[in-house]
Formats: structure tokens, C-alpha cells, sequence
């Protein structure tokens, strides 16, 4: 393996106690050892956490890393070995539908476009969007904590069996054997949902889109449901709230948010894994000025097929909003329907 001299010259440094070094060293890959953490938890936050987790591992135990593999390789063992013991950690009761994944979270598609090419994962550099969508991320918490890893590392990383093998401390058969498991689970959770949403266009998403927020900032229902798939669900991790077909969710939009004054919810454009999204404010009553600031409140992620909407999966979740680069209040109105990103 050649090594970078300039490289060679920060591992030495870091091996030394060089913690500047090390930053250095390791800068380039966060963003992927993030999304991959996201991919194995499904939640944002706990990505994070996973992500600091392995940061502090990887520093200890520095001194002992000797080159034998690329760095990128070893700073992905130790993140899915944290995201193994944080799965095992959760005392959550397993489940057996993606629409109950209850700490199922967005994901930032300015994120994505963070990821160098250089250090990306094969999904990334050929669809990155793909490897993340939200339907694939909550099929993906149906499977323990080892299935996720081999079909990850396997499927999304392009990782040879050996290697998996190797850091799962099993054999090649036995990651055979997990992926055609894990293959199977995913198939059956994409055959429970709805069919199978096509992509659309780029036209047709800006379309849907702009006729959404116009419909949504004219409370104009009708319109509003002329946009919805036959099918369409509604859900809003973590409530267990499913809403199916389009006269109960265009009556839930008419009755539930801001008791059907859509017009008084500030809607912002964002895009979460590779979805148009909307960040959603609401009217700080507390502050008794009905025109004033808006306090945030979640994100609506649309899932499109074709020139209609096929889901809408509602997190409402204001702790998100900084991932999205939105800031806690918004001006009421003056920026309904503007895009971030």
C-alpha cells in the first residue's frame, strides 16, 4: 500500500499524542462515518452520538493503529462496532413494520453533498440519495444489529465478505447467510408498504412542490388532496399516528394543524434523504402577537410518485431543525415557502 508522505507524517505525529494531528487525519471522513452511523441507527441524534463515541475510541486506541488497512476501513469498523453496542443498548421492543420505527429521523441532504468523493462510499458517489431514502433507512431498523452491518457493508459500502467477516469475527458463510436474511426482511417490509413510489422528475417534483405550498398557504383543501396519491399514508414518528388514503389525510390537514388555519404555518423548503422536505413554524402564541415570529416545530418529508404524493412523514421535532441549517424562529409569513439548500 503507498502511503501519502504527508499522511505517513500525521500518523507518526498522532501516534504521539498529536491530537491535532489526529484531527487532521480524520477530518476528511466524518461526514461518511455520520451517514454511515445514520444508516445503522436510523436517527439522526444517535448518529451523532455514535459519531463522538467513536471519534473518543479511535483517539485512544490511536497508537495501535498500524497502517495494515486504510484508515477509512478502520474508522468504519470501530463505527459500526459502536453502532452494534448502541443497538444493543436500546431496550426498545424489536419490531416487525418500518411505519412503528419510532426514533426514525431525517436526514439532510446538504449533508450528503458534504461527502467528499474521494472518501465516499460507492452509494454515494452513484446515488446517494438511493442508500438513504426514508423507506429503505426504516426497513433497515427491522434487522438485528448484525444483518444491518453485513447488508451495509455489503450492499451500500461494497465491502468484499472477508472484510466483513473479519469485523463482524465471523465467517464468510455466516455473512452469506445474514445478508440473504437481511435481503429477505427488506423485500417483505417494501411489500407490506404501498407500492412502490416511482422517481420523479425533477419538473414534476418542482411542480408538486410549489402546488403544495400554494394550496397549503390558500387552505385550500381540495387542492391540497388533488396532490395526494389514492393511497397516500401520513405517519409522525414517534407517535404511532397512520393516517391511509386521501380523504383522511386531506381531512387531517383541514382539522389537526393550526385546527385547519394552514395559512398561519410557516412553511420552509429543506430536502432530507433525497426527498423534497418542508420545515414547518408555527405561531408562538405565547407571545400574543398573531403575526409575529414562529416558533419551529417539525419537518414534513414528502415521498413523490411521479406527479403525486405518495407519503408524507411528519417529525415533529424542533431539535432537528439546526441539522437543517434553520434557525429556532422564523418570521411568520414574510418567508412562507422559501428553500433552504
Amino acid at each position: 500500500m503507498t502511503v501519502d508522505p504527508s499522511t505517513d507524517t500525521l500518523v507518526a505525529a498522532a501516534r504521539r499524542g498529536d491530537s491535532a494531528a489526529f484531527q487532521e487525519l480524520v477530518a476528511p471522513h466524518l461526514r461518511a462515518l455520520h451517514l454511515h452511523g445514520y444508516r445503522m441507527l436510523g436517527s439522526y441524534h444517535d448518529a451523532e452520538e455514535a459519531l463522538q463515541e467513536t471519534l473518543l475510541r479511535a483517539w485512544r486506541s490511536f497508537g495501535g493503529y498500524e497502517g495494515r488497512a486504510p484508515l477509512r476501513h478502520w474508522l468504519y469498523r470501530i463505527t459500526t462496532t459502536t453502532c452494534l453496542k448502541m443497538i444493543n443498548r436500546r431496550t426498545r421492543d424489536p419490531i416487525t413494520n418500518a411505519a412503528d420505527v419510532a426514533w426514525l429521523q431525517p436526514y439532510p441532504d446538504a449533508n450528503l453533498d458534504e461527502l467528499a468523493d474521494a472518501d465516499a462510499d460507492p452509494a454515494a458517489i452513484a446515488d446517494r440519495r438511493e442508500s438513504v431514502a426514508l423507506a429503505f433507512i426504516a426497513a433497515l431498523q427491522l434487522l438485528p444489529g448484525t444483518q444491518r452491518a453485513a447488508l451495509i457493508l455489503r450492499e451500500v459500502l461494497g465491502w468484499p465478505a472477508q472484510q466483513v467477516a473479519d469485523l463482524l469475527d465471523t465467517s464468510v458463510p455466516a455473512v452469506n447467510s445474514a445478508l440473504q436474511r437481511a435481503r429477505a426482511t427488506v423485500a417483505t417490509a417494501n411489500a407490506a408498504g404501498t407500492t412502490r413510489p416511482g422517481r420523479p422528475s425533477s419538473a414534476d417534483e418542482r411542480r408538486v412542490v410549489e402546488a403544495f405550498i400554494r394550496a397549503w398557504n390558500d387552505c385550500d383543501i381540495p387542492a391540497l388532496a388533488a396532490l395526494l396519491r389514492d393511497d397516500v399514508t401520513l405517519t409522525m414518528p414517534p407517535q404511532t399516528l397512520r393516517i391511509l388514503g386521501r380523504a383522511a389525510v386531506a381531512e387531517f390537514f383541514a382539522t389537526v394543524p393550526a385546527d385547519g388555519h394552514l395559512d398561519r404555518i410557516t412553511l420552509v423548503e429543506v430536502r432530507a434523504n433525497g426527498h423534497p422536505a418542508l420545515a414547518a413554524y408555527l405561531p408562538d402564541d405565547t407571545a400574543g402577537d398573531p403575526v409575529g415570529d414562529c416558533r419551529g416545530y417539525g419537518i414534513m418529508v414528502l415521498t413523490l410518485d411521479g406527479d403525486r404524493v405518495a407519503g408524507i412523514t411528519g417529525f415533529p421535532d424542533p431539535t432537528l431543525f439546526p441539522a437543517f441549517g434553520l434557525p429556532d424562529r422564523e418570521a411568520a409569513q414574510r418567508s412562507a415557502g422559501r428553500r433552504v439548500g
